[in-house]
């Protein structure tokens, strides 16, 4: 429910603050005096376009705050609207106005001339049809959705198949060659930079050959020049002899000249082991170009191809599996089809049961809402199957027998359709939304239907919040909270009135005189009935 609404600078209120809590909430005050402005902030509050002409003259800013207590939990929102522009809050968090919309529209109904509202919508139609099921008809809504569901599910497993059998074969013929060609091309992880190096090598053999034998030359020892180590090493050696302190740098030129000398028998044996094969060299000729076939295929390096590999390798295996059971699965899919369609054909009927009666309920609230002959029908249609049925449902109407009825939200009037709101909600045993708010339902009605629609919207209250704004003290009487909203010149106030002040705004509906005693004596009669009348269906 609206636990809490503040509204500041909205047109003609400058500030107003609501704590309405449960029940019926009676919103009265002269003609013009700012009454629906309180319902306009509710709208901004559940999302709806803002217009910047509602921004009064006490700034430049409209501000609406409101608190909802729904499902235990505490939702805060608020509207700032500005000169061309609007800002949106949700617990305290700026964010778009459609927000709000997802968030409190399911949970705020406002029912208002020319307003396309719940019953206009095929969506509500149905639940409220739904509503009035039976314990056939539950039960047949309930084997429906297990029916759905079973369909939806294998229906899911036929698309995961990803496609037709025939284009499944195809698809594991390819999984199987992509995988299989990887694979046999015989590469392993690091194969790559094996295959270059060793490539290279061969590649350019002779060179490596003519660079081996060159510096082997210039390595090795034993020509007899004192340039080379092998002499040094002796030369050094003689005057260590004689000079001791030489001893270090003689270690370190014995063991260059040994280094040297390593080095030069591993180019040596280098030399000796180089592959001139040309048989060899074309061997890694093709596997460099399997590779690269490879690669262009399946990825850009080896890594990419061998897990490209894998998993064509997993594909393969998982349609298999389900090639397997493909066969199966549709001849299950049929099944389901069928049960889906049976289970549709049922609940169509328990909720044709379930209109007839919901059809007789809300023309008897019409008849105690001052209309005469009212006609209230359910038209179903066919349609495809979905998770809600197989029905398309339009609520009809007519305000008297003789007319030809039609759609609700086409052919009732502002004050027609709020109470149709109200006699279909009774039918259906309440309210969709949580939170209802009526304005303008008390257009042409008077005396013994004004007190009867009283009594029916303080039932429809009974375990929600609903709004009411009316200039019929009969209406007003059933109220739980009593605010009204007076103006004087261009600012309108807004207060909660009880005890005496209750009486005294009941006597102004009534005939205009607050301070007339027969006017107050009838203002309490008919708060006694409507205390009397809440404690008979309370």
């Amino acid at each position: 429910m609206l636990d809490e609404l503040r509204v500041a600078n909205l047109a003609l209120i400058a500030e107003a603050h609501l704590e309405p809590g449960p029940g019926l909430i009676a919103l009265t005050g002269e003609t013009g005096a700012g009454k629906t402005l309180l319902l306009g902030a509710l709208r901004l509050l559940r999302g709806d376009p803002a217009r910047s002409d509602r921004i009064g003259p006490a700034g430049d800013e409209a501000r609406i705050d409101g608190r909802f207590i729904l499902d235990d939990a505490e939702v805060t929102v608020a509207r700032r609207v500005a000169e061309g522009r609007s800002r949106a809050y949700l617990d305290g968090a700026m964010c778009p106005a459609r927000l709000l919309g997802e968030r409190l529209a399911p949970v705020v109904e406002i029912v208002a001339q020319h307003e396309h509202i719940g019953l206009t919508r095929e969506a509500t139609v149905r639940s409220i049809v739904d509503g009035g099921l039976d314990h056939e008809g539950a039960e047949a809504a309930a084997t429906y959705r297990a029916a759905y569901g079973a369909h939806r599910e294998l229906t899911a497993d036929l698309a995961a198949l990803g496609g037709d059998r025939r284009a499944l074969e195809r698809e594991l013929d390819l999984a199987r060659h992509q995988s299989a060609e990887i694979a046999g091309a015989g590469f392993g992880p690091g194969d790559d930079e094996v295959l270059a190096t060793r490539l290279g090598r061969l590649r350019n053999a002779e060179e490596i050959a003519a660079g081996l034998a060159e510096t082997h030359r210039l390595l090795a020892d034993g020509d007899g020049s004192d340039e080379t180590l092998g002499s040094a090493v002796e030369a050094l050696r003689s005057a260590a002899r004689h000079d001791p302190s030489l001893t270090g740098v003689l270690e370190a030129l014995e063991a260059a000249a040994a280094a040297v000398g390593d080095v030069a028998l591993d180019v040596r044996r280098a030399a000796e082991e180089l592959d001139h094969d040309p048989g060899a060299l074309q061997d890694l000729e093709r596997q460099a170009a399997l590779l690269g076939d490879l690669r262009r295929k399946y990825g850009a390096d080896l890594d990419e191809v061998l897990a490209y590999g894998r998993e064509a390798a997993a594909r393969a295996d998982s349609l298999e599996r389900l090639l397997e059971n493909a066969e199966t699965l549709e001849a299950e899919i049929d099944r389901a089809a069928a049960a889906v369609a049976a289970a549709a054909e049922r609940l169509s009927a328990a909720r044709r049961r379930a209109a007839k009666g919901l059809e007789e309920a809300a023309a008897a609230h019409l008849r105690d809402l001052g209309f005469r002959n009212p006609v209230v029908r359910f038209s179903f249609r066919s349609r495809e199957s979905s998770a809600s049925g197989a029905d398309a449902i339009d609520l009809l109407f007519a305000s008297d027998a003789g007319l030809e009825p039609g759609p609700v939200g086409r052919v009732a009037s502002g004050g027609e359709l709020s109470r149709m709101v109200l006699a279909i909600r009774l039918a259906a045993g309440g309210a969709e939304a949580p939170v209802l708010a009526f304005d303008e339902i008390d257009a042409g009605i008077g005396g013994a239907t004004a007190l009867a629609m009283g009594q029916k919207l303080a039932d429809l209250a009974l375990g929600r919040q609903v709004f009411v704004v009316t200039h019929l003290p009969q209406v007003a009487a059933f109220a739980d909270a009593h605010y009204v909203v007076e103006r004087h010149d261009a600012v309108a106030t807004v207060r909660m009135v009880a005890g005496d002040e209750r009486i005294g705004e009941l006597t102004r509906m009534l005939g205009g005189l607050p301070e007339s005693d027969r006017g107050r004596g009838h203002a309490a009669e008919l708060i006694a009935v409507a205390a009397e009348h809440r404690s008979s269906v309370g």
